[in-house]
Protein backbone atom coordinates (compact mmCIF):
# COMPACT_ATOMS: atom_id res chain seq x y z
CA UNK A 1 0.00 0.00 0.00
CA UNK A 2 1.52 3.33 -1.01
CA UNK A 3 1.98 6.19 1.42
CA UNK A 4 -0.57 8.19 -0.61
CA UNK A 5 -3.35 5.68 0.06
CA UNK A 6 -5.80 6.79 2.72
CA UNK A 7 -6.44 4.04 5.23
CA UNK A 8 -10.05 3.08 5.86
CA UNK A 9 -10.30 2.32 9.55
CA UNK A 10 -12.34 -0.73 10.47
CA UNK A 11 -15.16 0.46 12.73
CA UNK A 12 -15.49 -0.63 16.33
CA UNK A 13 -18.71 -2.67 16.48
CA UNK A 14 -18.64 -3.33 20.23
CA UNK A 15 -21.92 -1.53 20.77
CA UNK A 16 -23.80 -3.62 18.21
CA UNK A 17 -26.22 -6.35 19.36
CA UNK A 18 -25.53 -9.91 18.31
CA UNK A 19 -28.34 -9.91 15.75
CA UNK A 20 -26.79 -6.91 13.98
CA UNK A 21 -23.30 -8.41 14.04
CA UNK A 22 -24.33 -11.62 12.32
CA UNK A 23 -26.73 -9.96 9.87
CA UNK A 24 -25.70 -9.62 6.22
CA UNK A 25 -28.80 -7.67 5.30
CA UNK A 26 -28.20 -5.47 2.29
CA UNK A 27 -24.87 -7.08 1.40
CA UNK A 28 -23.97 -8.92 -1.78
CA UNK A 29 -22.02 -12.18 -1.74
CA UNK A 30 -20.37 -14.01 -4.63
CA UNK A 31 -19.61 -17.69 -4.03
CA UNK A 32 -17.68 -19.73 -6.58
CA UNK A 33 -18.06 -23.49 -6.71
CA UNK A 34 -21.56 -22.98 -5.32
CA UNK A 35 -23.39 -25.45 -7.52
CA UNK A 36 -22.88 -28.20 -4.96
CA UNK A 37 -20.99 -29.18 -1.83
CA UNK A 38 -19.34 -26.66 0.45
CA UNK A 39 -19.91 -23.72 -1.88
CA UNK A 40 -23.62 -24.41 -2.08
CA UNK A 41 -23.89 -24.69 1.71
CA UNK A 42 -22.05 -21.39 2.12
CA UNK A 43 -24.34 -19.63 -0.35
CA UNK A 44 -27.36 -20.88 1.58
CA UNK A 45 -26.08 -19.71 4.98
CA UNK A 46 -25.07 -16.28 3.68
CA UNK A 47 -28.52 -15.90 2.15
CA UNK A 48 -30.14 -16.98 5.41
CA UNK A 49 -28.23 -14.17 7.13
CA UNK A 50 -29.70 -11.69 4.67
CA UNK A 51 -27.24 -11.48 1.79
CA UNK A 52 -28.19 -11.43 -1.86
CA UNK A 53 -26.06 -14.12 -3.47
CA UNK A 54 -24.43 -14.68 -6.83
CA UNK A 55 -24.14 -18.45 -7.11
CA UNK A 56 -21.26 -19.16 -9.49
CA UNK A 57 -20.15 -22.53 -10.82
CA UNK A 58 -18.55 -24.18 -13.85
CA UNK A 59 -21.82 -26.10 -14.20
CA UNK A 60 -24.27 -23.40 -15.27
CA UNK A 61 -27.31 -25.62 -14.68
CA UNK A 62 -26.18 -26.46 -11.14
CA UNK A 63 -25.59 -22.76 -10.44
CA UNK A 64 -29.05 -21.87 -11.67
CA UNK A 65 -30.72 -24.62 -9.66
CA UNK A 66 -28.88 -23.68 -6.47
CA UNK A 67 -29.70 -19.99 -6.93
CA UNK A 68 -33.39 -20.75 -7.44
CA UNK A 69 -33.47 -22.87 -4.27
CA UNK A 70 -31.71 -20.18 -2.23
CA UNK A 71 -34.14 -17.53 -3.43
CA UNK A 72 -37.17 -19.72 -2.78
CA UNK A 73 -36.12 -20.70 0.73
CA UNK A 74 -34.77 -17.40 2.03
CA UNK A 75 -36.59 -14.82 -0.08
CA UNK A 76 -33.40 -13.05 -1.14
CA UNK A 77 -32.27 -12.23 -4.62
CA UNK A 78 -30.01 -14.96 -5.98
CA UNK A 79 -28.51 -15.36 -9.41
CA UNK A 80 -26.84 -18.35 -11.05
CA UNK A 81 -23.78 -17.43 -13.11
CA UNK A 82 -21.38 -19.68 -15.00
CA UNK A 83 -17.67 -19.25 -14.21
CA UNK A 84 -14.46 -21.12 -14.95
CA UNK A 85 -12.05 -20.06 -12.21
CA UNK A 86 -9.11 -21.43 -14.20
CA UNK A 87 -9.87 -18.79 -16.84
CA UNK A 88 -8.99 -15.32 -15.56
CA UNK A 89 -11.22 -13.62 -18.12
CA UNK A 90 -14.17 -15.67 -16.87
CA UNK A 91 -13.55 -14.53 -13.29
CA UNK A 92 -13.32 -10.91 -14.43
CA UNK A 93 -16.68 -11.31 -16.17
CA UNK A 94 -18.17 -12.83 -13.03
CA UNK A 95 -17.14 -9.85 -10.92
CA UNK A 96 -18.49 -7.42 -13.49
CA UNK A 97 -21.71 -9.41 -13.81
CA UNK A 98 -22.17 -9.42 -10.04
CA UNK A 99 -22.00 -5.64 -10.01
CA UNK A 100 -24.45 -5.45 -12.91
CA UNK A 101 -26.91 -7.77 -11.19
CA UNK A 102 -26.61 -6.69 -7.58
CA UNK A 103 -25.03 -3.25 -7.59
CA UNK A 104 -21.75 -4.18 -5.94
CA UNK A 105 -19.80 -6.82 -4.05
CA UNK A 106 -19.33 -7.03 -0.27
CA UNK A 107 -18.33 -10.69 0.18
CA UNK A 108 -16.42 -12.96 -2.18
CA UNK A 109 -15.92 -16.64 -1.37
CA UNK A 110 -13.41 -18.66 -3.39
CA UNK A 111 -14.94 -22.08 -2.79
CA UNK A 112 -14.25 -23.63 -6.20
CA UNK A 113 -11.53 -26.24 -6.11
CA UNK A 114 -10.48 -29.74 -7.11
CA UNK A 115 -8.72 -32.60 -5.33
CA UNK A 116 -7.54 -35.07 -7.97
CA UNK A 117 -5.22 -37.84 -6.80
CA UNK A 118 -1.95 -38.58 -8.59
CA UNK A 119 1.35 -39.87 -7.28
CA UNK A 120 4.36 -37.65 -7.96
CA UNK A 121 6.22 -40.28 -9.97
CA UNK A 122 3.27 -40.56 -12.32
CA UNK A 123 2.41 -36.85 -12.42
CA UNK A 124 2.91 -34.81 -15.57
CA UNK A 125 3.10 -31.03 -15.83
CA UNK A 126 -0.43 -30.70 -17.16
CA UNK A 127 -1.89 -32.37 -14.05
CA UNK A 128 0.12 -30.09 -11.74
CA UNK A 129 -0.81 -26.96 -13.68
CA UNK A 130 -4.53 -27.78 -13.67
CA UNK A 131 -4.65 -28.16 -9.88
CA UNK A 132 -2.68 -24.95 -9.28
CA UNK A 133 -4.66 -23.03 -11.89
CA UNK A 134 -7.98 -23.83 -10.23
CA UNK A 135 -7.08 -23.94 -6.55
CA UNK A 136 -4.46 -21.20 -6.36
CA UNK A 137 -4.60 -18.88 -9.35
CA UNK A 138 -8.40 -19.03 -9.29
CA UNK A 139 -8.33 -17.77 -5.69
CA UNK A 140 -5.83 -15.03 -6.51
CA UNK A 141 -7.81 -13.77 -9.49
CA UNK A 142 -11.06 -14.00 -7.54
CA UNK A 143 -9.59 -12.00 -4.68
CA UNK A 144 -8.08 -9.46 -7.05
CA UNK A 145 -11.28 -8.88 -9.00
CA UNK A 146 -13.40 -8.77 -5.86
CA UNK A 147 -11.09 -6.15 -4.35
CA UNK A 148 -11.12 -4.08 -7.53
CA UNK A 149 -14.89 -3.94 -7.49
CA UNK A 150 -15.08 -3.30 -3.74
CA UNK A 151 -12.61 -0.42 -3.99
CA UNK A 152 -14.32 1.05 -7.07
CA UNK A 153 -17.66 0.89 -5.26
CA UNK A 154 -16.31 2.37 -2.03
CA UNK A 155 -17.36 -0.72 -0.07
CA UNK A 156 -15.56 -2.41 2.78
CA UNK A 157 -15.57 -6.12 2.14
CA UNK A 158 -14.44 -9.62 2.97
CA UNK A 159 -12.63 -12.15 0.78
CA UNK A 160 -12.84 -15.76 2.01
CA UNK A 161 -10.56 -18.44 0.57
CA UNK A 162 -10.97 -22.16 0.92
CA UNK A 163 -7.73 -23.52 2.34
CA UNK A 164 -7.44 -26.99 3.88
CA UNK A 165 -5.98 -28.92 6.76
CA UNK A 166 -3.35 -29.76 4.14
CA UNK A 167 -2.33 -26.10 4.26
CA UNK A 168 -0.40 -27.18 7.36
CA UNK A 169 0.76 -30.70 6.56
CA UNK A 170 0.87 -33.31 3.85
CA UNK A 171 -1.99 -35.77 3.73
CA UNK A 172 -2.43 -39.11 2.01
CA UNK A 173 -0.30 -40.32 -0.91
CA UNK A 174 -1.30 -38.78 -4.22
CA UNK A 175 -2.12 -35.35 -2.87
CA UNK A 176 1.09 -33.42 -3.67
CA UNK A 177 -0.45 -30.94 -6.10
CA UNK A 178 -3.42 -30.29 -3.84
CA UNK A 179 -1.23 -29.92 -0.75
CA UNK A 180 1.03 -27.44 -2.53
CA UNK A 181 -1.95 -25.42 -3.75
CA UNK A 182 -3.51 -25.21 -0.30
CA UNK A 183 -0.26 -24.23 1.43
CA UNK A 184 -0.12 -21.43 -1.12
CA UNK A 185 -3.75 -20.39 -0.54
CA UNK A 186 -2.97 -19.81 3.14
CA UNK A 187 -0.02 -17.61 2.16
CA UNK A 188 -2.08 -15.82 -0.47
CA UNK A 189 -4.68 -14.98 2.17
CA UNK A 190 -2.04 -13.26 4.30
CA UNK A 191 -0.89 -11.24 1.31
CA UNK A 192 -4.44 -10.20 0.42
CA UNK A 193 -4.86 -9.00 4.00
CA UNK A 194 -1.68 -6.92 3.77
CA UNK A 195 -2.48 -5.40 0.39
CA UNK A 196 -6.16 -4.66 0.89
CA UNK A 197 -6.45 -3.89 4.60
CA UNK A 198 -6.00 -0.17 4.03
CA UNK A 199 -9.05 -0.24 1.77
CA UNK A 200 -11.19 -1.74 4.52
CA UNK A 201 -11.11 -5.20 2.93
CA UNK A 202 -10.47 -8.23 5.12
CA UNK A 203 -9.18 -11.60 3.92
CA UNK A 204 -9.67 -14.89 5.75
CA UNK A 205 -9.25 -18.55 4.88
CA UNK A 206 -11.06 -21.63 6.13
CA UNK A 207 -9.17 -24.90 6.47
CA UNK A 208 -11.45 -27.94 6.66
CA UNK A 209 -10.38 -31.52 7.13
CA UNK A 210 -12.43 -34.20 5.33
CA UNK A 211 -15.92 -33.00 4.37
CA UNK A 212 -18.47 -35.43 2.99
CA UNK A 213 -19.44 -33.81 -0.28
CA UNK A 214 -20.29 -35.28 -3.66
CA UNK A 215 -16.67 -34.75 -4.66
CA UNK A 216 -15.38 -36.59 -1.61
CA UNK A 217 -17.55 -39.57 -2.45
CA UNK A 218 -15.95 -39.60 -5.88
CA UNK A 219 -12.51 -39.52 -4.27
CA UNK A 220 -13.09 -42.65 -2.24
CA UNK A 221 -12.62 -44.80 -5.33
CA UNK A 222 -9.43 -42.95 -6.26
CA UNK A 223 -7.91 -43.44 -2.83
CA UNK A 224 -8.87 -47.10 -2.78
CA UNK A 225 -5.95 -47.87 -5.06
CA UNK A 226 -3.45 -45.96 -2.92
CA UNK A 227 -4.42 -46.94 0.62
CA UNK A 228 -4.61 -50.26 2.40
CA UNK A 229 -7.71 -49.29 4.40
CA UNK A 230 -11.03 -47.52 3.91
CA UNK A 231 -10.47 -43.80 3.38
CA UNK A 232 -13.52 -42.51 5.26
CA UNK A 233 -12.98 -44.85 8.20
CA UNK A 234 -9.38 -43.67 8.36
CA UNK A 235 -10.56 -40.06 8.49
CA UNK A 236 -13.08 -40.79 11.25
CA UNK A 237 -10.37 -42.41 13.37
CA UNK A 238 -8.33 -39.22 13.10
CA UNK A 239 -11.15 -36.89 14.18
CA UNK A 240 -11.62 -36.25 17.89
CA UNK A 241 -15.27 -35.20 17.53
CA UNK A 242 -16.24 -38.62 16.17
CA UNK A 243 -17.52 -37.87 12.68
CA UNK A 244 -16.46 -36.47 9.34
CA UNK A 245 -17.64 -32.93 8.61
CA UNK A 246 -20.65 -32.08 6.47
CA UNK A 247 -20.79 -28.97 4.25
CA UNK A 248 -22.81 -26.90 6.71
CA UNK A 249 -20.05 -27.30 9.34
CA UNK A 250 -17.89 -25.23 7.01
CA UNK A 251 -20.68 -22.88 5.92
CA UNK A 252 -21.32 -21.73 9.50
CA UNK A 253 -17.67 -20.72 9.84
CA UNK A 254 -17.88 -18.90 6.50
CA UNK A 255 -20.83 -16.94 7.89
CA UNK A 256 -18.72 -15.98 10.90
CA UNK A 257 -15.93 -14.81 8.59
CA UNK A 258 -18.30 -12.84 6.35
CA UNK A 259 -20.11 -11.13 9.21
CA UNK A 260 -19.07 -8.42 11.66
CA UNK A 261 -18.60 -11.10 14.30
CA UNK A 262 -15.08 -11.36 12.85
CA UNK A 263 -14.68 -7.65 12.13
CA UNK A 264 -11.19 -7.46 13.70
CA UNK A 265 -9.82 -10.54 11.94
CA UNK A 266 -7.81 -10.59 8.73
CA UNK A 267 -5.03 -12.72 7.27
CA UNK A 268 -5.88 -15.73 9.44
CA UNK A 269 -6.63 -19.30 8.39
CA UNK A 270 -9.30 -20.90 10.58
CA UNK A 271 -9.01 -24.65 11.14
CA UNK A 272 -12.34 -26.47 10.98
CA UNK A 273 -11.10 -30.03 11.42
CA UNK A 274 -12.98 -31.64 14.32
CA UNK A 275 -9.66 -32.13 16.11
CA UNK A 276 -8.07 -34.06 13.24
CA UNK A 277 -4.72 -35.60 14.10
CA UNK A 278 -2.28 -37.44 11.86
CA UNK A 279 -1.98 -41.08 12.87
Amino acid sequence: MSSETSVIVTPDVSDQPLAALISLEGRVAVVTGAGRGIGRAIAARLAEAGANVVVADLDADAAGTAAAEVAAIHGNDAWGVEVDVADSASVVRLAERAVELAGGIDIWVNAAGIYPVQGILDMDDAFWDRVLDINLRGSMVGGREAARQMIAGGRRGVIINMASITSFRASSPGGAAYVASKHAVAGLTKSLAVEFGGHGIRALAIAPATVMTEGMRELEAAFAGLLDRDFVEMMIQRVQLGRVAVPDDIARVALFCASDLSAYMTGATLLVDGGDIAL
